[in-house]
């Protein structure tokens, strides 16, 4: 699995799977009960496996599983790789503040400069958002690096459970 060259900040698969839906939804019901290094829950067709809570930090991935039925001896599976939900809408969050807040600074310089006043305050405000949304770019690429050997360590269990590996 390759994580290293990649702008996006949640890392995404896709496999075909050469067993039903069912069969490997059971896999990961079984292999809940016979570990405990990782937590798994499941909501229909879709499992998430995740550190126990004395093992995650601020930053700790978590694999959202998708097993889609192709037909009775074959299903796809789509995972996703991603922080803690709440994390993740915080970081989204920031980011649409800061857009919002460019925007305003834009609208501004643009009716500054319509009433021939001075925008450099406005400009100034533009760029240092623009900065800001590099910053928080580069948050999202530090924490992803961070949890790079637990993106690992959670594929390795998939992969272990679904007897791939």
């Amino acid at each position: 699995m390759i994580l290293d060259n990649e702008i996006i900040l949640r890392p995404r698969f896709i496999m075909e799977l050469k067993h039903s839906n069912q069969e490997v939804l059971q896999a990961f019901e079984t292999a809940k009960t016979t570990q405990n290094e990782f937590i798994i829950s499941r909501v229909d067709d879709h499992v998430f496996i995740r550190l126990p809570k004395h093992k995650q930090q601020f930053w700790s991935p978590q694999l959202h599983l998708e097993i889609n039925e192709i037909d009775t001896s074959s299903s796809k599976l789509h995972g996703l790789f991603g922080p803690n939900p709440t994390v993740w809408t915080l970081f989204m969050f920031s980011h649409f503040i800061v857009a919002l807040i460019f925007t305003c600074f834009a609208i501004w310089a643009y009716s500054n400069w319509a009433l021939e006043n001075n925008y450099t305050l406005q400009i100034a405000g533009c760029i240092s958002m623009i900065v800001l949304w590099f910053v928080l770019y580069f948050i999202g690429r530090a924490g992803r690096y961070k949890g790079k050997k637990d993106m690992q360590r959670l594929h390795n269990f998939m992969l272990t459970t679904l007897h791939l590996k």
